[in-house]
């Protein structure tokens, strides 16, 4: 391995200056041998996930359009990545930010948001996600503040066509990319990508996962929704699930536009063991740390690798860090005390023994 000591070749005048660029890497041991697979790491973001990207956008097209003002509370209902971006964002910017969340999301990233700045409003669990965002619908109208959206708002899809699709096509430039793999969570990052790929790659086939448990765009059942893209009702396809990020109890507006103009060739439900078995691989073989939902997308894409033909390149979207889901079943079985083999170790040479 060569090592780079060059540098960035720049300074940063913010935190928000870094969200991006970030690597694709190359799977070396865990990718059959007739394919090649690398996974866009999103992890590389300041903020830990694909969702810093959106937040900027969301906050810097609302301050565009005068929807934001100076000072204003920023409300908005997440399962906790784009909850850690906003609050990232509105950090460096000087907004409030108030968090809508269901109770059963993971408690790191509650303690994320909340190292941020932000203020977390849990809700209950058997309102699903509907109720997280019809309460931060609430407490915007309540208390004229400005509601990101980020299921609704084109400022989502629209940071993806500006920038992660841009930069795939980069890195693949004069190259193969045969299969672009992704679940969603809003659909913006899927959508966004989609379009410049459909554009300028027209031969890489997009590769679209939910949970194999909430099927919800597999069932073909039509999503309700106000005219405004806002969901009125919970998807009749929905049940829970352990993929945190992935599939809320409905499908997004944002995702709407990539299921009307066929912006996907494959769907492929995934289950939550397989999520969390490939997560678990993706850190013992590749070293690559990911969370529930880049376990399951990886999942995805080695099913698409088994019948792929010779020589085929397939890229998959790793959405975040594996750090914001110690809590849970992700780290099952990983204990923070010794193991027996452990001590056994420990026990073998004669000094600085603990007790």
């Amino acid at each position: 391995m060569t090592y780079q000591t060059e540098g960035r070749g720049r300074l940063y005048d913010s935190v928000l200056d870094t969200i991006g660029n970030t690597p694709a890497i190359r799977i070396n041991r865990l990718a059959p041998d007739h394919v090649t697979m690398y996974v866009k790491a999103e992890a590389f973001n300041p903020g830990g996930s694909v969702k810093d990207r959106l937040a900027l956008n969301i906050i810097e097209a609302a301050e565009r359009s005068g929807a934001l003002k100076p000072g204003q509370t920023v409300v908005e209902a997440t399962s906790g990545n784009t909850g850690i971006g906003l609050a990232m964002v509105c950090a460096a910017k000087g907004y409030p930010l108030v968090i809508t969340m269901v109770e059963t999301f993971s408690e790191e990233r509650r303690r994320l948001m909340r190292f941020l700045g932000a203020k977390v409003i849990l809700t209950p669990k058997e309102e699903k996600g509907t109720g997280m965002y019809r309460k931060a619908k609430e407490l915007a109208e309540k208390n004229g503040w400005f509601f990101a959206r980020q299921f609704e708002t084109q400022a989502n899809a629209d940071i993806h066509e500006m920038t992660t699709g841009r930069e795939i096509i980069a890195d693949f430039a004069g190259g193969r990319l045969d299969y672009f793999v992704s679940g969603f969570g809003t659909g913006g990052t899927v959508t966004g990508i989609a379009r410049v790929l459909r554009r300028e790659r027209p031969e890489t086939k997009i590769i679209l996962s939910e949970p194999a448990n909430a099927a919800m765009v597999q069932s073909g059942i039509a999503q309700e929704r106000a005219e405004d893209g806002e969901p009125t009702a919970s998807h009749p396809a929905f049940n829970p699930h352990p993929i945190q990020g992935w599939t809320p109890d409905f499908i997004p507006a944002v995702l709407q536009e990539l299921l009307d103009t066929k912006g996907y060739d494959q769907l492929v439900p995934i289950g939550g063991p397989e999520s969390v078995e490939y997560a678990r691989k993706l850190a013992l073989a590749e070293g690559i740390f990911t969370g529930i939902s880049g376990g399951a997308t990886f999942a995805t894409a080695m099913e698409v690798a088994a019948e792929a033909p010779e020589g085929s390149v397939i890229l998959a979207m790793l959405p975040d860090t594996g750090e914001r889901y110690l809590s849970t079943p992700l780290f099952d079985g990983i204990a923070a005390g010794m193991s027996e083999e452990e001590i056994a170790l420990m026990r073998s040479t004669p000094g600085y023994q603990m007790k």
